[in-house]
């Protein structure tokens, strides 16, 4: 059987720019920050007080009230973007073959408000109070498994959790499925909302944030020499992936073709990334196999870009070592510098951005870039976005646990 072809054909997305993919690509296009102060919780006592927060989210327009109740913050989200994506795709859902629809979200960290918000009352209030939703709404699984409750989607579906990989690894499971045969259209990509008091403390604890709190919209600043950590960040993306031939055949709107996907991991630490970001050009390089593209036909990389001491030198140096002297004449930015790092979500907002740099003809900025890293030498789209042919392109994203996952998208022909 020949290889079936897999293309985007529906986006959606939750960000710290609002709900909505316009509202996420009209920032992005802009070059501006969506990092705000925390207002979810009073972070007054926190090291760190800001975050890319998700702006004035109401569940009650989009559920009702005792709906809304039974859903994390994280699965919100997360039916929010399906239902986006499903009307962007222009998908009339009665009139394909349920059992051929799947659903596979990401998240690293899962319904988290939801569980920290019952550890309290459990040794509060005691035992007798803790809710009987609080195991079907702390499940990690819990947002494919609604999405797929909500739309009636009855093909292959399961989380992926590999922290800050989790989006790409469900995106990249997605398309090798729908390209095998065992489904013909799969919402993907990845949810994350664990922006809570133990959450911001868990990475604050880590050393591992920005500290900018009198000038939080400059606080993300990837490959930027003055770079002090990543910006916590929330929110969702996901795509509906589809089998070319139906997707032409029901006359769909095609953004990209979804060519490659690398997986590799470190087997390093669990944390810190691979001292010569050896498993970082291993899966990059396996995305380009995958999609059957040279190193040279690449033209952007979406950069994992956290704004972290470790990471942007180390995956300047796997790009090097991948694309070798092309690695001077790609593009590389990061959409981090002005969402922050969504966690295992990262990977869908930022694949829902890739799709839209493809079919616009625009590479997003690395905003805040501002003083030169030697260590980092490569052209990251300084502050305004370049309007460029992107005929294929990379997305990196690198997780706690030393996974690594990169996708390759194309311009569809």
């Amino acid at each position: 059987m020949s290889r079936r072809r897999v293309v985007v054909t529906g986006l959606g997305a939750v960000s710290p720019f609002g709900v909505g993919v316009l509202p996420l690509w009209e920032g992005l296009k802009a070059g501006r920050s969506g990092i705000r102060p925390i207002s979810l919780f009073d972070a007054k006592d926190f090291p760190v007080r800001f975050a890319g927060e998700v702006p004035d989210f109401d569940p009650l327009a989009f559920f009702e009230k005792k709906e809304a109740r039974h859903y994390d913050r994280v699965t919100q989200f997360a039916l929010v973007c399906a239902e986006e994506a499903r009307r962007d795709a222009d998908l009339d859902l009665d009139a394909v073959d349920r059992a051929r629809v799947g659903v596979v979200v990401g998240s690293g960290i899962g319904g988290l408000d939801t569980t920290e918000k019952q550890v309290l009352t459990l040794h509060q209030k005691g035992v007798r109070r803790v809710s009987p939703f609080l195991v079907p709404m702390m499940m990690i699984n819990a947002p494919g498994g609604q999405v797929a409750i909500k739309l009636g989607l009855q093909g292959p579906n399961f989380c992926v959790a590999s922290a800050c990989a989790s989006a790409n690894h469900a995106l990249g499971v997605s398309m090798h499925m729908i390209r095998h045969g065992q489904a013909d259209i799969v919402f993907a990509g990845g949810s994350e909302a664990a922006l809570t008091p133990v959450g911001l403390a868990g990475f604050c604890a880590a050393r591992a944030l920005s500290k900018r709190n009198d000038d939080p919209q400059r606080a993300s600043r990837p490959f930027d020499a003055n770079r002090d950590g990543f910006v916590f960040g929330e929110g969702a993306g996901l795509l509906v992936l589809e089998e070319r031939e139906h997707a032409l055949a029901r006359g769909a709107r095609i953004y990209c073709e979804f060519s490659g996907f690398g997986n590799t991991d470190d087997a390093f630490h669990i944390t810190a990334p691979h001292e010569e970001g050896e498993g970082a050009s291993r899966a990059m390089r396996a995305a380009l196999e995958d999609a059957g593209l040279a190193p040279e036909q690449i033209d952007y990389v979406n950069a994992h870009g956290t704004s972290t001491k470790l990471n942007d030198p180390l995956e300047t140096k796997a790009i090097k070592r991948v694309f070798g002297e092309h690695a001077g004449k790609l593009a590389v930015s990061s959409t981090k510098s002005m969402t922050g790092h969504l966690l295992g979500a990262s990977g869908g907002i930022e694949a829902v951005a890739l799709s839209k740099s493809i079919a616009d003809g625009l590479a997003p900025p690395t905003i805040n870039y501002e003083t030169p890293d030697p260590e980092c030498d490569l052209d990251y789209v300084p502050n305004e976005a370049r309007a460029m042919d992107i005929g294929a392109a990379l997305s990196n994203t690198f997780g706690f646990g030393g996974h690594n996952a990169c996708l390759v998208f194309q311009k569809h022909a």
